[in-house]
């Protein structure tokens, strides 16, 4: 074999670990920010996590798949509201953060419109808030929705009309324009309003409050609509969904329009006639965002004829027609008064700034994320420095250097620890990442992520078991570890706050549904650092049960297709920690079955000879109405066929649902067999 031969080796099986790793990092911060609305990293540090994903899958085009973080839009759909589907998706904004990459930004687009004079422009202001799309029929609103995953969305009708400015009817003017009108926008809170009902809240007891969108994306997934009332939320519209209107032929018309129909809409926005008008705009509103009554954090960038928006067209998650531009992070001195270490669902061990409270954009702030020890080396920090820190994308607060000039000798090193600060386990660091790690899977600090994970839906799938129920379980003590998760009673569930007896009852009887899910299902649940959903389904496929998967040795786990050393290491170091094994053993005492439905003993055919999947790469694309991408997914794999993110001349077969895009036109003109869900759903059987 040769050294260029091995060297492709080992690169394919890095980087097989590393987009799982990937993959597993910016789901997390995508529940964060969506979901939870508590974010830990910046638009910034999120793009890139996402660019080093895209590059891998685009190096390695066997580890695209039709469910990475690449292809799919910000939030689950949680399911707590009745859900509705966007009949034209909402897409994410592409980030820039120079004026050299607005420049290219622009170059790229009069490129693709064959333009070789300047192009206008129109620069808004852009907000911080939640998306939101509101649609009228024959006037009236009909529905107030979030953005959700980008496809599907939240219906929360009640909350919406409590915000301020949204009208319920058009005025009659509207109604003779067309049937339906479906515009966006970004519902915000102004600081002073913020402040002082955070200052009431807190002053009562309440959770602490980061920052005015947290509170607005909190208050709109509010069950009473009248607590929503009581938080003066406010709305900017900006944009149409779908319609039957005839809209005028440019952006900036169009906000004249639906300002003259009595949206709210922002003032702050200029029409510029070339590229560099837009980068003095961004001179221009640098400074000056401090003095705005709510918190924006860059501009957003429209090509101001409408016409030029379908030529120019989209990428899977974003238009080419509008990028955004972040402004750069706030910047404030303060004395670093200690580090301290917490833990991850994954074990991650992360130092923590504590730091003499200093007022950085909007809010107070008294800790800042370090990262890893390596971070720590590398900024060269000691306890006791003045700092400087800096909130990313204003709203994580980071530390960018020390002040060396104002040392006075007093200052120490950090320690990094050996032991995990909350169980006291030795702590471990992988040959291969520089994340060191706490290995007990039962350690307190890790319980509440793991549980929410366990939970999932791509996991166990115990419905009702998030975020607030999770929290009230281990707050009352009844749950520190995931086995003890299958020892609830209804009458420790009923007796938690605004938990029925029946809502009690129905958690219950999820746990002991969830007593029946497939082994790749159980193995992904456990959160083994590098073991995806995907990882776990060839873990299946390869051992009979879980038993043979524990007793594997390290050699032969490495040997499986689509793993390498770091997910055999992982792997194997999990299974050898005896805290973790009696974990297992506990869970299988409280009933888990764990059948391996994927089974694929050696020699076995992958499918039935007849399966019109067998040996095929596939691609998925659009939106299923039978099922959803993940499930298309798994029923194509158990025929023999392979999913990959990516038309391609090796791509066999597409399966175009709704709204299929740009991989539609690639299979077209690469000549690659393209099939309707109806003749999917045939296949299938």
């Amino acid at each position: 074999m040769t050294d260029d031969l091995l060297g492709d080796i080992e690169a394919q099986e890095q980087a097989v670990a590393r987009v799982e790793e990937l993959r597993a990092e910016i789901e997390r911060h995508n529940r964060l920010y969506y979901d939870d609305a508590e974010p830990e990293i910046s638009d910034r540090e999120y793009d890139l996590l996402i660019a080093e994903l895209s590059g891998l899958e685009k190096r390695f085009p066997d580890l695209a798949t039709a469910d990475s973080p690449t292809q799919r839009i910000g939030a689950t759909v949680a399911g707590d509201f009745e859900q509705v589907t966007h009949e034209v998706p909402m897409l994410s904004i592409s980030n820039t953060y120079s004026a050299e990459e607005l420049r290219e930004w622009d170059a790229r687009t009069r490129k693709l419109l064959d333009v070789t004079g300047n192009i206008e422009y129109v620069v808004e202001l852009k907000i911080d808030g939640v998306a939101v799309a509101l649609r009228y029929d024959g006037g009236k609103l009909s529905y107030g929705a979030t953005r959700g995953d980008g496809v599907r969305g939240e219906v929360i009708t009640s909350n919406i009309l409590t915000v301020k400015g949204v009208p319920a009817e058009l005025p009659e003017k509207a109604r003779k324009l067309g049937t339906h009108l479906e515009v966006r926008g970004e519902v915000y809170m102004e600081w002073a309003d913020f402040e002082r009902v955070r200052d009431e809240i807190e002053a009562a007891g309440g959770k602490k409050i980061a920052n005015p969108r947290n509170f607005a994306a909190g208050s709109l997934k509010q069950k009473d609509s009248a607590e929503t009332a009581r938080r003066p939320l406010r709305v900017f519209l900006y944009a149409a969904g779908s319609t039957d209107f005839a809209l005028p032929g440019t952006h900036d018309e169009f906000l004249k329009f639906i300002d003259g129909l009595g949206f709210p809409v922002n003032r702050e926005r200029h029409v510029c006639a070339s590229i560099e008008e837009v980068v003095a705009q961004t001179h221009y509103w640098e400074p000056r965002r401090k003095n705005l009554p709510y918190n924006t954090d860059g501009l957003v960038i429209k090509v101001n004829r409408r016409d030029f928006w379908p030529q120019l067209g989209v990428t899977s998650k974003s238009p080419r027609w509008v990028v955004a531009y972040k402004f750069s992070a706030e910047q404030a001195q303060t004395k670093l008064e200690d580090i301290q270490c917490q833990v991850g669902r994954t074990g991650t061990i992360t130092p923590v700034a504590h730091l003499t409270p200093v007022f950085l954009a909007g809010s107070t702030i008294s800790r800042a994320t370090l990262h890893n020890e390596d971070e720590i080396k590398r900024l060269g920090i000691l306890i006791g420095d003045q700092v400087i820190i800096e909130k990313g994308g204003d709203v994580i607060p980071k530390v960018v250097r020390p002040l060396e000039s104002a040392r006075t000798g007093k200052e120490r090193p950090y320690v990094f620890p050996d032991k995990c600060p909350v169980c006291d386990s030795p702590l471990v660091r992988s040959e291969f990442e520089v994340a060191v790690r706490c290995e007990n899977i039962s350690c307190p600090g890790q319980v509440r992520e793991r549980l929410l994970h366990f939970a999932s839906r791509n996991a166990m799938d115990i419905e009702g078991m998030g975020d607030v129920l999770v929290a009230q379980v281990m707050e009352a003590g009844l749950v520190h570890t995931i086995a003890e998760l299958y020892r609830l009673t209804v009458d420790q569930l009923a007796g938690l706050e605004r938990m029925g007896r029946k809502s009690a009852q129905n958690v219950v009887e999820a746990l002991e549904k969830s007593k029946q899910r497939p082994l790749h299902h159980f193995l992904f649940a456990l959160g083994v650092r590098h073991i995806g959903a995907s990882a776990a389904k060839l873990l299946a496929q390869r051992f009979e049960n879980l038993d043979a998967i524990i007793g594997a040795p390290r050699e032969e786990l490495s040997q499986i297709e689509g793993f390498g050393e770091i997910m055999a290491e992982s792997l194997h170091d999990f299974f050898a920690n005896e805290s973790n094994r009696a974990l297992i053993e506990d869970l299988r005492t409280s009933g888990l079955r764990m059948p391996n439905t994927v089974y694929r003993p050696a020699g076995s055919a992958l499918a039935p000879a007849n399966s019109p999947f067998a040996g095929k790469t596939i691609v998925l694309t659009g939106t299923l109405a039978a099922m959803a991408r993940d499930m298309a997914k798994e029923r194509i794999e158990a025929l023999g066929g392979k999913c990959t993110g990516s038309v391609s001349r090796k791509t066999d077969m597409l399966i175009a649902g709704e709204e299929a895009g740009s991989k539609l036109d690639k299979a077209r003109e690469l000549g690659v067999r393209v099939v309707g869900e109806e003749e999917f759903l045939k296949m299938l059987g």
